[in-house]
């Protein structure tokens, strides 16, 4: 089955992509709103500020995002109280639904199913000690709560917020196929003297070194905050994406990076271009010349 389009609607409050935003979809219940920390008052000045909802406190520690998960009857209230009492968080995100209609039972699902998402994500470290109690639903609620949950996926990553995106991919079951697709073309990245050799291959726009590829057990390149990538490095070994083998270290399983130079920064432990690095399997080209080929076959 093909994925169906969906809508969304951003709404910049202030005018500015870094401000207050305000996020809906056509079929999403509510709003969920991103505002920094030096933008709390006129955050929490909103209605839905006092709705019954969940909330995110995001920051770093030590170069890594930083996660508190929580849920409350008044989030006005609680973020207040945050603000008062917890000093390394930089910005939150309040997630609620139209005409206050969640109720505790409700939230107290969605924190707990959160927090499972963002531990088997791995993208953050979290502020929360221990797994939320799950509440007890109805069917109909569960399935309810769990399309506002798929709905917020969607949502969060459109204002910058990807601690629940999963970049993990899992396999299809052998000699299963759902409807006929084209063969993804497949790259290769080799470093001899370092017992470097991965295998990606580029699906969907997003390009997925697969699991068993051979990569630098450690970031030997630049730290410097301009050289980001060593942050993801590191995020995950610590996650066991990239799992430690003697010298060098293997993807546990596939993964997919948003640039091939993502990708193949990862793969070699230090800044990549990933257009010269990555060579297409079937044609010897390199990524650059592969996509200058493909380029040229799309008509004037």
């Amino acid at each position: 089955m093909s994925a169906q389009g969906r809508s969304l609607e951003l709404f910049f409050i202030d005018g500015r992509p870094a401000g207050l935003r305000p996020a809906a979809g056509l079929k999403w219940s509510g709003p969920v709103v991103r505002a920094r920390r030096t933008q709390l008052k006129e955050a929490l000045q909103r209605r839905e500020a006092g709705y019954t909802g969940v909330y995110l406190l995001f920051g770093e520690n030590e170069g890594r995002a930083r996660l508190y998960i929580g849920e409350a009857e008044d989030m006005r209230e609680r973020l207040r109280n945050h603000a008062q009492n917890k000093d390394w968080w930089d910005y939150a995100v309040l997630i609620s639904a139209a005409a206050d209609v969640l109720h505790k039972a409700h939230v107290k699902y969605l924190e707990s199913r959160l927090v499972e998402i963002a531990r088997d994500v791995g993208g953050a470290e979290l502020e929360n000690g221990n797994q939320p109690t799950r509440s007890s639903l109805s069917e109909a609620a569960t399935a309810n709560m769990e399309s506002f949950i798929d709905t917020l996926m969607m949502v969060l990553p459109a204002i910058r917020v990807d601690a629940f995106l999963n970049k993990k991919r899992s396999r299809p079951n052998a000699g299963v196929r759902s409807e006929p697709a084209q063969d993804p073309d497949e790259f290769t990245f080799a470093v001899p003297r370092h017992g470097v050799s991965a295998t990606a291959v580029l699906k969907e726009g997003e390009m997925i070194v697969k699991a068993g590829s051979i990569v630098r057990a450690e970031w030997v390149g630049d730290r410097k905050h301009n050289t980001h990538y060593f942050k993801l490095h590191d995020d995950l070994v610590a996650n066991g994406t990239i799992v430690r083998q003697g010298s060098t270290s293997v993807f546990s399983n596939d993964y997919a990076f948003s640039s091939v130079s993502a990708a193949a920064a990862i793969v070699a432990g230090r800044s990549a271009n990933g257009r010269t690095s990555w060579i297409h399997k079937a044609t010897g080209r390199s990524y650059a010349d592969w996509e200058d080929a493909q380029l040229s076959e799309v008509p004037q």
